[in-house]
């Protein structure tokens, strides 16, 4: 992996040196299932006489041509970078090479389908994989145009970024077929595609806001086809075209719009223009909670963002990337407030992206938004919550400090002026400038340009009859990021009503500097329960008065408000995380008025930071207790909950990753078996999976009882949930046993790898875990040599021993760092681990 990295200086040396025309690369996927043939031309401009490079991982380059001129392959390629010697002022490059399919999701990965054994393809390039694929100069600011010619089996779909064409069958073998795309736009490489395969499709079309007809298709493979709902896909895309193209003032783009949900994903999407691929997860076979089909709208909505912020208007270097991916999160999330059914996104955004912005804000690693990017390594450990969920938040506040108008105004003529080119982030605030009549350099030099999270805190002071005589919002910074910043907030005093907790007065104000004080709210009475940042429009942590703290503790099922009780659940949540109140306080929280909630993102994200509460943050000497405790208390509110309900569903679900006694092992049986059933709960192929990894985890199922399993459900989420299983088996040589099926051989796929990972983790003893340690420190620069980015960094986060949260693990950590010094993204994922220790430390410290 460090042969392949590309520094910042070299992309703007080569981009000082070459201005790229056009890409013509013709595939051919006809080899074999280990490499496929790439040939590409490129045509582009130089400095005569000067010398750069392209990028090309291959297995073998056969023949490099420049000018017409052969090269001498040994001499010029290593594998990685084929070196251009006395560059002409206009050439004519032409690679021959084979290129190597993948089974990690990157580059061109290959997966068949253990159903029917169907080959699927699909590419994966951001941020520097399309040179896995074809020879390219892979960097957002060499932007181009690419003609794709690919041969391949003649029953296959074929989709690229243009319009499909129909095929040419070979006159001399009709089972294979050639496409020739139109060339694309000119694009960034990383937002090319191909998605080759048997794929089952629906097609469809809407009108583009300029009168054009937009092509619109949903690919899925055969096996899972049955279970996509193609209708609803559509009707969420076309909210968002209308929703976006009237947002923007500027037509969707592109020629078409392809979405294809594909095997074996690294994340959940990627805005590919006019293909974007999808995780299969997204077609969902079982039930799942509605927070999930809320995600999956948030996502076809955050990738169709994309297409106009991201594919049309490019970042000239990775260093605004947060800018890409912060936009879309915030996009995606107003667009499906406003154009979808579901109305509480912002409460779902509160609840999921801020609460991992916040955690991610709080690690030794944590950056400015706009972050030093010095090579592509720094660019694959950015994509984390500072990019994505702080980012948006971010946004969210420039939205309230500009106004929504302003900001929309601004954003349609930064389209308008940038189409098909790279830009900075100055380039975006200069339209905001003149758009909303702020001077946003200083707001940007202290929301962006710096790092860590405030804390907000109300000073308030009442007379005899509880009318509030003094208000003030308080301001602190951690000392090793002590930045001040400007706040547009919202202030919301509550009182009970009845059997609710309502909203009785509200005031937006800016807050600025230490202590803020805000006379509006003086001569009102104070009620029940003032939150400071009410409708979540400021970045910031946020602490209760003591009355109020009580009052939510008390009543907080009542606040009628979903976004005003997220507010109040993760303000409770970052406290305990910080030890300011006691675990064991926040496990009865929870477990008390989880039953009243209505929101299915806000259950989910509690009853996961409950578990890891149970597991890692309550004192040791309460762990037992306190996670059987938890998994008593969920199976009760299943039994009670709502027939049928998102919440019954969610509480099972939880009670099965949870279970820890004999009573839970057996109603896990029960459930499996039929001789335990709640009305409205049907217990399906994945449910059924998680059932068995609970009886995993508690010794009462193993290996066999997960290959009778597998047996039953011979498809890839089989394979996945098996080797979750599996790796869940709570012994020592049961979780060494998952440790070496992923490190010590390369065969398992990403999405193997990634389950396997999930269920090592998987454990409510930790003490099994204690062999692995030197075993783990042991193999990590191996993994680092050896492994591609995204398996090197799920292996390296993903089986660190983080359950064990004891100094012994904190320690071995420390040992490693020190004698590790050289490897700077490989000792990031290791100090965030080891910070996860040292706080579960701090928290356990508090809590005993």
């Amino acid at each position: 992996m460090p042969g392949e990295n590309l520094t910042r200086i070299e992309a703007q040396e080569r981009k000082s040196i070459v201005d790229v025309e056009s890409y013509v690369i013709d595939l051919d996927l006809t080899r074999g299932a280990e490499v496929f043939g790439s040939t590409t031309t490129v045509t582009f401009t130089a400095t005569e006489g000067a010398s750069t490079f392209i990028d090309a991982l291959t297995r073998t380059v056969h023949s490099i041509t420049l000018n017409g001129a052969s090269l001498d392959v040994a001499s010029v390629d290593d594998g990685v970078r084929i070196q251009l010697d006395g560059l002409a002022a206009r050439n004519v490059l032409t690679v021959v090479a084979d290129a190597e399919y993948t089974n990690t999701g990157e580059g061109l990965h290959r997966f068949v389908d253990p159903v029917d054994d169907e080959v699927y393809l699909y590419t994966q390039f951001e941020v520097p994989d399309s040179r896995r694929v074809f020879a390219v100069f892979e960097q957002p600011d060499l932007k181009a145009t690419f003609q794709f010619t690919v041969t391949a089996p003649a029953r296959w779909q074929m989709v690229s970024n243009s319009i499909t064409p129909e095929p040419e069958v070979s006159a001399t073998d009709a089972s294979i077929a050639t496409w020739r795309f139109a060339p694309t736009p000119v694009l960034s490489s990383y937002i090319t595609a191909i998605v080759a395969g048997p794929y089952d499709v629906v097609r469809s079309s809407l009108t583009s806001s300029d009168g054009r007809e937009i092509p619109l298709g949903i690919f899925t493979r055969k096996s899972l086809s049955e279970y996509m709902d193609a209708d609803y896909i559509f009707e969420k895309t076309r909210q968002g075209f209308a929703y976006y193209e009237a947002k923007f003032d500027y037509a969707y783009p592109f020629d078409k719009y392809d979405q294809l949900f594909v095997p074996e994903y690294n994340a959940g999407a990627m805005e590919n223009a006019g293909a974007v691929t999808f995780t299969e997860t997204y077609v969902f076979r079982s039930k799942v909670t509605d927070a999930i089909k809320e995600r999956r709208v948030v996502t076809i909505l955050h990738e169709l963002a994309h297409m106009w912020f991201g594919d049309l208007v490019t970042m000239k270097w990775w260093n605004d990337l947060w800018l890409n991916e912060s936009f879309a999160e915030w996009a995606s999330t107003i667009a499906t407030a406003e154009a979808t059914e579901w109305t509480e996104a912002w409460t779902t955004f509160q609840a999921m992206e801020k609460s991992w912005a916040y955690r991610q804000d709080q690690l030794p690693s944590t950056h400015p938004v706009v972050a030093t990017i010095n090579d592509l390594e720094d660019v694959q450990v950015n994509f984390d919550g500072i990019t994505y969920a702080k980012g948006g938040s971010v946004l969210k506040q420039l939205v309230a400090w500009v106004g929504i108008d302003a900001f929309y105004a601004g954003v349609a003529a930064y389209f308008t002026k940038h189409h098909h080119s790279n830009t900075e982030l100055a380039d975006l605030l200069a339209e905001l400038e003149v758009t909303s009549g702020r001077e946003l350099a200083s707001w940007s030099k202290k929301w962006l340009e710096t790092a860590g999270v405030n804390t907000l805190r109300p000073e308030i002071e009442t007379d005899t009859d509880g009318v509030i005589t003094s208000f003030a919002v308080v301001q602190t910074a951690p000392a090793d990021y002590p930045t001040i910043r400007p706040h547009r907030l919202a202030i919301g005093l509550y009182d009970l009503e009845g059997e609710s907790l309502v909203r009785t007065h509200r005031v937006e104000i800016d807050v600025d500097g230490e202590r803020t004080e805000v006379p509006e709210l003086v001569g009102l009475p104070k009620g029940a329960l003032v939150l400071t940042n009410d409708d979540d429009l400021a970045y910031a942590k946020v602490r209760l008065d003591e009355g109020s703290l009580a009052t939510a503790i008390e009543h907080l099922s009542k606040i009628h408000n979903p976004l005003a009780r997220a507010i109040v659940w993760g303000s409770v949540w970052d406290s305990t995380r910080d030890g300011e109140s006691a675990a064991s306080d926040y496990v009865k929280l929870v477990l008390a008025n989880i039953a009243s909630e209505t929101e299915s993102t806000t259950i989910r994200t509690t009853l996961t930071q409950l578990t890891q509460v149970a597991r890692s943050y309550v004192a040791p000497a309460k762990r037992a207790e306190t996670i059987t405790e938890v998994g008593d208390t969920l199976w009760t509110l299943a039994t009670e909950a709502e027939a049928g309900s998102d919440a019954q569903f969610q509480f099972v679900k939880f009670f099965a990753n949870i279970p820890s006694t004999e009573a839970h092992a057996a109603t896990l049986r029960g459930l499996v078996d039929g001789t335990v059933a709640l009305d409205g709960l049907e217990i399906d192929t994945d449910l059924r999976w998680e059932l068995l990894e609970g009886l995993v985890l508690l010794g009462k199922a193993d290996g066999d009882d997960v290959d009778a399993a597998l047996a039953l459900d011979n498809t890839a989420n089989g394979a996945q949930a098996a080797a979750r299983a599996r790796a869940s088996i709570p012994t020592t040589e049961g979780k060494l046993a998952a440790f070496s099926s992923i490190v010590d051989s390369k065969e398992a796929p990403n999405a193997i790898v990634r389950s396997t990972a999930l269920g090592f983790q998987h454990a409510n003893d930790p003490a099994i875990l204690q062999p692995v340690v030197a075993k783990y420190f042991e193999s990590l620069a191996g993994i680092w040599e050896s492994r591609s980015y995204h398996i090197a960094e799920t292996l390296v986060a993903g089986l660190y021993p983080a359950g064990l949260a004891d100094e012994a693990l904190a320690e071995a950590a420390r040992a490693w760092l020190a004698a590790n010094p050289d490897t700077p993204a490989l000792r990031r994922i290791v100090a965030e681990n080891l910070a996860g220790t040292e706080r579960a430390l701090r928290v356990q410290a508090a809590d005993s």
